[in-house]
């Protein structure tokens, strides 16, 4: 489905990047990913096996909009195109009523959850609109739609998130690059599960599910899908 293609994954070694990074290996992409964590690096390579020389893995710091501007620079002087970008940089933060909330708290949200894909959206439309076409997928969460208590500054973040999605797929309409948003609800990763150690894990989408719809998202397959939020709830 996506032999040659050229893809970034954003935090794509992360809980569900790696998920996503591997799902895009095994249909043939050539893969660029951003990382910051050695071990979560590691495990990718490792999953990945002789797939792994197919791995473009760059360390970047995506909040910052002068990395952002060489990270793409590089992809198209390499590989002459970008066919897709999937973020999946995200953070997650809450438990308090927002009264009892740090502004820095509401700082931080909007720096991993909103700012990261703002940047990285824009960089890969720009890059896009060059060739006329290309995917963004880039991933909110269920509670952009139905904030939770405790969880104001993350539902925040998330919900802006989803309209920026919106709004820069009204920009690109016609154009043929489309933009679209995943909702997830609890991802079923590690770090969650160690969150959350009493909760039903059964219920969770696993990050392999979730990889699925955004691969589809991302292929010809889906080029009528433009400006939806696609919930992946779980059971």
């Amino acid at each position: 489905m996506f032999t040659d293609k050229i893809i970034l994954v954003t935090g794509g070694t992360g809980g569900l990047g790696r998920a996503v990074s591997l799902a895009f290996l095994e249909q043939g992409a050539n893969l660029i990913v951003t990382w910051r964590n050695d071990t979560e690096l590691a495990a990718l390579k490792d999953a990945a096996g002789a797939l792994a020389s197919r791995i473009d893995a760059i360390e970047a710091n995506v909040a910052d909009p002068a990395v952002i501007d060489q990270l793409f620079k590089g992809i198209i002087a390499k590989h002459g195109r970008l066919d897709a970008m999937v973020n999946t940089v995200g953070g997650f933060g809450g438990g308090s009523p927002m009264w009892e909330t740090p502004v820095e708290a509401l700082d931080r949200m909007l720096d991993v959850n909103l700012r990261v894909g703002f940047l990285l959206s824009g960089a890969a439309a720009r890059a896009m609109l060059k060739q006329g076409n290309g995917a963004i997928v880039n991933i909110a969460s269920k509670a952009g739609l139905s904030h939770p208590a405790g969880l104001a500054t993350y539902s925040a973040s998330k919900a802006a998130a989803i309209a920026m999605i919106d709004s820069l797929a009204a920009d690109l309409l016609g154009t043929g690059v489309r933009a679209n948003s995943v909702l997830p609800d609890i991802i079923d990763t590690e770090v969650n599960r160690k969150a959350m150690p009493n909760a039903n894990f059964a219920k969770w989408p696993k990050p392999e599910a979730i990889a699925k719809v955004i691969l589809f998202l991302c292929s010809d397959d889906a080029s009528l899908i433009h400006g939806a939020s696609i919930p992946v709830y779980g059971h």
